[in-house]
């Protein structure tokens, strides 16, 4: 088992629309509404991919009942407890004619110090039976900044590795504990390291602690970096679409990765064909599955070499 940890849970609400123009009124062609955060995208492919994945995290309020409603239609197995706040919303205008998405994103509910306490202590009963823990997006108020550097601590005091995919100063404090491996995307492997060379940012989180660092670089694909090398995995074209969980799919095929020791070709060349198939997909945590079959063995990965790593694209 898989256990996703989201702790600020959102309900997506998703405007399609053929084109939005700031400052005037707006008329919208179609609305969708489920249960979102990214690691609720994260457990839907896995889901989708036939893995056995649980969300673990926070809800309150009518979003948060429309959360929880939403992972139990969708078949994804939860463990979400209840808080006093109400649970965030997040908002994607998706323009058919551009392909351009704008997100509005509330900040969450204020979560308790006996609500965090009860959330770890689920998921140290969780650690019993899992495979791999996964701790993915923002931290709703309230919250410590050292608490995904917790769960990893706890995750290994269980023989469990972590996968964390989160930016600032909760992903820095998680480092310290020795993750099996981060995804950050370029703008955060800036913000973490000062570093504007991707590789050299990579290989700057990895030295403080990560075993391993892939950085999504958006439609330039996955930069990968361990102790044996460093591989870079590029699409065979850039795509159009809705890029909202288009890197939540790349960590599930991550995590599954880890899971399997999938080797590293394999591993970055199913991200990178998931990702894309998710910009193909009308709405997050979904993926077009002709798409991704398609793309699978298409992606060209390849090895860095130290001699190559001057010209290693930025």
């Amino acid at each position: 088992m898989i256990v996703v940890v989201c702790p600020n849970l959102a309900l997506d609400v998703t405007y399609h629309m053929a084109v939005a123009t700031p400052g005037a009124a707006n008329r919208v062609d179609r609305v969708t509404t489920m249960a979102g955060g990214k690691g609720v995208n994260v457990a839907r492919v896995l889901t989708a991919l036939g893995a056995e994945a649980t969300v673990l995290g926070f809800s309150g309020g009518r979003a948060g009942n429309a959360v929880r409603a939403d992972l139990a239609a969708s078949g994804v197995p939860q463990s979400v407890l209840p808080v006093s706040g109400e649970t965030r919303r997040t908002v994607a205008v998706v323009e058919e004619s551009t392909g351009r998405t704008t997100l509005y994103l509330e900040p969450g509910p204020v979560v308790s110090h006996p609500e965090w306490a009860q959330l770890l202590a689920r998921f140290a009963e969780l650690m019993d039976a899992a495979a791999l823990a996964v701790l993915s997006g923002s931290l709703p108020p309230g919250l410590p900044v050292d608490a995904y550097a917790q769960l990893v601590r706890l995750a290994r005091q269980h023989g469990v590795p972590a996968l964390v995919d989160a930016d600032g100063e909760p992903l820095l404090r998680a480092l310290a504990e020795r993750p099996a491996l981060i995804k950050p995307n370029a703008d955060e492997l800036v913000a973490a390291t000062e570093l504007t060379d991707p590789l050299a940012a990579a290989r700057a989180l990895r030295e403080r602690g990560s075993e391993a660092v892939v950085a999504s670089l958006g439609p330039d694909g996955l930069l990968a970096v361990d102790a044996g090398g460093t591989w870079r995995a590029r699409p065979p074209e850039r795509f159009t679409g809705n890029p909202t969980g288009a890197g939540d799919s790349a960590v599930a095929a991550l995590a599954l990765g880890l899971v399997d020791a999938t080797p590293w070709p394999r591993r970055l060349a199913e991200a990178v064909a998931l990702s894309a198939a998710t910009v193909l997909s009308p709405v997050a945590g979904g993926f077009d599955l002709p798409a991704y079959r398609r793309l699978r063995g298409r992606i060209r990965v390849t090895r860095i070499e130290p001699d190559e790593e001057q010209s290693c694209p930025k």
